[in-house]
């Protein structure tokens, strides 16, 4: 957390929590939602200004009953996540990247869920694969050490006859099913606080 932001927060520690204003969409873009844009149920407006972008970043944290926030000054901005409460996206030379620009420490567990979206798990952090590049990550998965086709993987989604992994720089990493509504409850976060 930047020390601005400390700063902020002990001179007026009583301000109000926003909700609803600020999203993370499934692709790791940051979107501020006007009003009118919660009365749509629209995504609202990416937000593109690299210094707002790196602020939110540094202050993104959660609360103990799972809600991701932004702490903004004295502010806490809470968070609705489109998917998880990081996206991550694959890098040449780090593996996998975060939305907030760090990169995804070891890979210890790889899900996919029934609707086809690869959730990547690492301790405590919990990222969904962005969409663009599931294609590559699927393209280095094995079913029964064997490389797995498109259409193998997805006939394991129904059946989990074979072990299914993920071949990684540092080994292999087996792959589970998991349900998409059953996401929020397995990692304990809240995908739309304040509703």
């Amino acid at each position: 957390m930047d020390d601005i932001v400390k700063q902020a927060m002990a001179k007026w520690p009583n301000v109000p929590h926003c909700y609803g204003w600020l999203a993370l969409d499934a692709r790791g873009n940051w979107r501020m939602r006007d009003e009118a844009a919660q009365r749509a149920g629209a995504p609202g407006d990416k937000l593109t200004n690299a210094a707002l972008v790196g602020f939110i970043n540094r202050n993104y944290g959660h609360d103990d009953k799972g809600r991701w926030y932004f702490q903004n000054g004295p502010q806490r901005v809470y968070v609705n996540l489109e998917a998880t409460p990081f996206i991550a996206r694959t890098d040449p030379t780090q593996g996998f990247m975060l939305q907030t620009g760090q990169a995804l420490a070891t890979v210890e567990t790889v899900f996919m869920t029934d609707a086809g979206a690869v959730i990547l798990q690492a301790g405590e952090v919990v990222a969904q694969l962005d969409d663009r590049d599931v294609a590559q990550v699927l393209a280095r998965m094995e079913l029964g050490g064997r490389p797995a086709s498109v259409e193998a993987i997805m006939a394991w989604l129904e059946d989990d006859a074979a072990e299914l992994a993920l071949a990684l720089p540092n080994g292999r990493v087996r792959v589970e099913r998991l349900s998409a509504d059953a996401l929020q409850r397995r990692f304990g976060y809240v995908q739309a606080p304040g509703t």
